[in-house]
Order: C-alpha cells, then structure tokens, then sequence
C-alpha cells in the first residue's frame, strides 16, 4: 500500500505543479496534460509510443500474421484520451473500469472490508488508482482484472469469432450431380445458415471488458474454373422454371466452353464468401466498436456439355 500511495501521491502533486493547458512528463511512464479547467491527466507520451503501442510491452496477435499491442483508453475522457497501459507504482490499466490495478502487498488480513466477503482462496485483494473516483482505493478479483493486464477488445472480438466456428458457402446450386450447357445461363445460390451465411453473434470477456461480436457474409466470390471470377452481393437467387431461359439477377454465369479439356473432364469451382463481423463492447469498455474481415472457401467440380443436335 506504501508505494502505491506513494505512486499517487506522485501523480497528485504532479498534477499540483501544473499551470493550466501545461505539461509535464510523468517518471512512472506517459506525460501529464491539463485542460484549461484544470483536469489532469496521464496521457500516453507520442514521443515513447506508436498508435496500437501500449505501454505494458506485451504484445496480442491480430490473428492476421501481424502483430498488434494493446491500447488503453480512459472513457471518461472526450474522445477516450489514450493512457499509459502501465505505469511504475500504480499497476495495468483496466479500459472500461478506467482505473489502474496492482496486486496489494502485503493482502489484507481476514476479515478486513477490502475482501467484501470473500478470502486468499477465493482471489486477491488488488490496490486501485482512479483519476476519476479518488474513493475506490482498492477491490476484490476472483480473476485478475483484464486478465492480468491491459485488455485489448479486438483481441476479445477475435477470441468470439473463433466461438462461431465460421463456414465457407454451403453451395445449393450449380449442384455436383448436375448437367449443365454451354451458353444457357447458370444461377448460382447459396444455402443459408448460422455457420454459413449468419447473421451469428458469440460474445468473449476478460477481467471486466465483454465484446460482442456478430458476423454475416458480405459477398461471395465465385471462381469458375474456366478463367472467369464473378462477385455475388447476396445469397443468390433461386431459379423458378418460370424463368426460363433468363439469366440470374443477383448471381449467375454463362459458360462459352465445355469443360471437356479440364482435368477430369469437369471445372473446379470456388466460392470464397467474405465475413464481414462488427464487434462493439458491450461491458467495461466506453463502448468501443470495430470490425474484421474473415474469408472461408467452398469447392466442387461442375461439368459443362454441348447440346447435342439430333440430325
């Protein structure tokens, strides 16, 4: 608790030495900034960090092959006013709770209020530093909050697509056993489920923060197998013998060859459906949003013919 309240009680008079609209750097990590009210803050340095740099230095994969470091937020502030994800003395930032947590040492003893209820087998007992509710001084985690450091929600966002388990297109039609000609227009749909086309929604939290994710297909890309790509915004419409010979108004193609030469005698056709999943935070985050692209692919062989002319 000594070198907690004695991190504050840096902050605190940091703060104190500050004129209106001035700032200074803070030792324990960042630069305090004050308003032209007067409300202070630590704020992240530009000058230590890149935007997406947090500053515990651990880093999250964005699931893409890159790599991207946890941002942390005060959402009492306008705009959510980036801050240090760590600071010396004070503990990991928690975006949402908009306080700073560290484990307190020593633990309180048995019975004291701090436990609100609970013991050392239940959790532990963590000091906090709030810019903004200079009373809460101290809460009790079953977990440690955040995960025991700075949450990233697209981290959680990705954590709830995985739940989804995502599919490519289930393909409805052309269908594998199917016949089909040259120049007679094909239409191309999909069936549509949670899995295959959504819309789907899964949630994933950490410490306090929950992110809420819903995934739906955007667009499906068909590849023919005979050189040509057509881009469906849609599931696809179903062909009706009423329509007769008319093309598809959503999603379809015309082959101008057979598939005679193709190996086995048949195209390879490739749907590649594009899921577009908006993520926002639905507990403990100033409600932050954001979104991710994912892609998933159907295959199946078609086989192209002539018509036959009786003679």
């Amino acid at each position: 608790m000594l070198i907690r309240r004695a991190a504050a009680g840096a902050v605190v008079a940091t703060f104190a030495l500050l004129a209106s609209g001035q700032t200074v750097a803070y030792a324990g990590g960042g630069k305090v900034v004050c308003d032209q009210t007067g409300r202070c803050r630590v704020v992240a340095d530009d000058t230590q960090a890149t935007p997406g740099k947090g500053g515990d230095g651990k880093q999250a994969s964005d699931g893409g092959g890159s790599t991207k470091k946890p941002k942390c937020y005060d959402s009492n502030m306008i705009s959510d006013t980036q801050v240090p994800c760590h600071l010396d003395g004070l503990g990991d930032w928690v975006n949402g709770m908009n306080c700073y947590f560290q484990v307190a040492k020593p633990q309180p003893p048995a019975g004291d209020p701090r436990w609100e209820g609970h013991d050392s087998k239940d959790g532990a007992v963590y000091d906090a530093y709030c810019p903004d509710n200079p009373n809460r001084t101290a809460q009790w985690f079953a977990q440690p909050p955040g995960g025991g450091a700075a949450v990233d929600p697209e981290v959680l966002a990705r954590e709830a697509v995985k739940k989804m388990r995502l599919l490519g297109p289930d393909i409805a039609s052309p269908r594998a056993a199917g016949k089909y000609t040259v120049g007679v227009p094909m239409w191309m749909w999909v069936s549509r489920s949670a899995t295959t086309y959504g819309p789907q929604s899964a949630s994933a939290s950490a410490g306090a923060v929950t992110v809420t994710a819903t995934a739906e297909v955007s667009q499906i890309v068909w590849e023919m197998g005979d050189g040509a790509t057509v881009t469906c915004h849609g599931p696809g419409t179903v062909y009706r013998a009423s329509a007769g010979m008319a093309e598809s108004p959503t999603c379809g193609h015309v082959y101008s060859k057979t598939s005679a030469t193709a190996s086995g005698g048949e195209y390879r056709l490739t749907a590649t459906s594009t899921w577009t999943i908006n993520w926002t935070v639905t507990a403990g985050g100033g409600g932050q949003t954001g979104q991710l692209t994912q892609t998933q692919q159907s295959q199946m062989q078609v086989a192209v013919g002539e018509v036959q002319v009786v003679r």
